[in-house]
């Protein structure tokens, strides 16, 4: 690789970076062909910072409020799924979609028992429809979204017991 392309690759990655600070965007994703068998590929991502205010915000509220070691377990779980251990977050970006088609039944409700690798729904990014998989056999107990909702990198989408 030779000092221009480095040059022009750090200066195509700042780029990325500012494009997803102004667009208040959570992450960018590029693959960059130079030629045949030479490529990059960019993953530029950041944390959303009132999220991690909200989550510091809640727990001094929720300790001065109950004073058993108990409750404030209980509490940080319901305001904060994504901190459940059987929480499933999406690996992207995108649209949720419950089912394969509108009018087929759901892949799964509550209540349903998976095994692992089966399909639990479906996040549509870029024009591509992006199965989700169970990451281990289990039963859903909530399902954190609804069919047509937008959702983040990171975000909780079902729990499995």
């Amino acid at each position: 690789m030779t000092k221009n392309t480095r040059d022009a690759d750090v200066a195509f990655i700042q780029a990325l970076a500012e494009v997803l600070r102004e667009n208040d965007l959570t992450e960018v994703k590029v693959k960059r062909a130079y030629g045949e068998d030479d490529s990059l590929d960019v993953r530029v991502s950041r944390q959303q910072p009132q999220q991690i205010v909200t989550q510091v915000a809640a727990a001094p509220a929720t300790v001065a409020a109950a004073p058993t070691s108990a409750a404030p377990v209980a509490v940080a779980e319901s305001t904060d799924p994504a901190s459940d251990p059987g929480a499933v977050t999406s690996p992207m970006v995108g649209t949720v979609y419950m089912q394969a088609e509108p009018d087929a039944p759901a892949f799964v409700s509550v209540g349903t028992v998976v095994a692992e690798g089966d399909t639990l729904l479906i996040v549509e990014a870029m024009k591509t429809m992006n199965h989700i998989p169970a990451p281990r056999a289990g039963k859903v107990t909530r399902i954190l979204v609804d069919d047509g909702a937008a959702v983040e990198f990171g975000s909780p989408l079902v729990i499995l017991e």
